[in-house]
């Protein structure tokens, strides 16, 4: 089995005279979380579907699992993918377990595995209902299990927990967690940014079909060096002070209303602002610092139309 279970080399598509994916590399490796973002319209829809093998690439090459696409050992790679599309759409008048045995029998997978599966998303319940009365989060936790029927060792997801209440939320990324510890790679795309953030080990972002950065979260954050944010609490009537002492340091921006004060500052010079806070604490009642979030990469780096929750 390849080191890298998705290498992507150079990768191009074209639908007509739109460049739908301009020459991207990338490669993902063996139990990450890989997060793909972007606007839409960004190429990431293009992409995963290049990476699935749903649409041809117009040039470069992808290899799953040493593989390439469109090769003849890529069916039987095919098998051990597990995707769930942003939409999951599936037969109405079938019960959650009949459908479950539909896709067993497509993946060639023991029909025995399925009713664990649907306890495992938390439709145990619900197994036997028909799907036509399955709330919107119900389906979208149906199209979850049949992700897992298998134990694939490589899972795609569109828009995970469209539909899902926070609880669902919860579940749904506990259950990635383990199946990841089990050496299980993951791509996931999604708008929610601040879903994502803490739990993928490194990402793309891609805009207007290019990739306009790539790696962990702090690589990310040490790339764009955009402001940290410390906000200070202090007690009453000490606002003079604090501020004479931080504007010792060039190129703070400060914000104060009553007792709160907002340092903006570059990462460098946070640990300047603390020694100052700290020769003042008899004038400190709290402090709370605050990275630049993912959703202020994306926007940083040309994002658009990012989603709030």
């Amino acid at each position: 089995m390849a080191s890298n279970p998705i290498e992507v080399q150079n990768v191009s598509k074209w639908f007509g005279d739109v460049h739908a994916v301009d020459g991207v590399s990338l490669s993902v490796g063996r139990g990450e979380m890989f997060g793909l973002i972007g606007h839409n319209g960004a190429g990431k829809s293009t992409l995963f579907k290049m990476m699935l093998g749903l649409i041809p690439a117009s040039t470069g090459e992808i290899r799953v699992n040493g593989a390439l696409i469109g090769g003849r050992d890529f069916r039987e790679v095919r098998r051990r993918i597990g995707y769930l599309p942003e939409n999951f759409v599936t037969y109405d008048n079938l019960s959650g377990l009949e459908v479950l045995h539909l896709f067993a029998d497509l993946k060639k997978v023991p029909r025995r595995e399925c009713e664990g599966v649907l306890e495992r998303v938390g439709l145990k319940e619900a197994a036997k209902r028909r799907v036509r009365g399955y709330s919107k989060g119900m389906r979208q936790r149906l199209g979850f299990a049949q992700v897992l029927l298998g134990s694939p060792d490589l899972i795609f997801l569109d828009e995970p927990t469209n539909g899902l209440d926070p609880e669902g939320i919860h579940d749904f990324y506990q259950v990635l967690h383990d199946v990841k510890a089990q050496g299980c790679t993951i791509i996931i795309t999604s708008h929610i940014l601040a879903e994502i953030q803490e739990r993928v080990d490194r990402l793309v972002i891609l805009n207007s079909g290019r990739i306009a950065a790539q790696g962990t979260l702090p690589e990310l954050r040490a790339q764009l060096v955009l402001p940290s944010v410390i906000q200070i609490q202090l007690r009453s009537g000490h606002e003079t002070r604090v501020q004479a002492a931080l504007q010792q340091l060039a190129g703070l921006e400060l914000k104060i209303d009553q007792d709160c004060v907002r340092v903006s500052c570059l990462p460098g010079q946070k640990v300047a602002v603390l020694n100052i806070l700290s020769a003042l604490a008899d004038t400190v009642h709290d402090i709370a610092i605050h990275e630049p979030s993912l959703e202020d990469l994306f926007l940083g780096y040309g994002g658009l139309h990012v989603k709030q929750r």
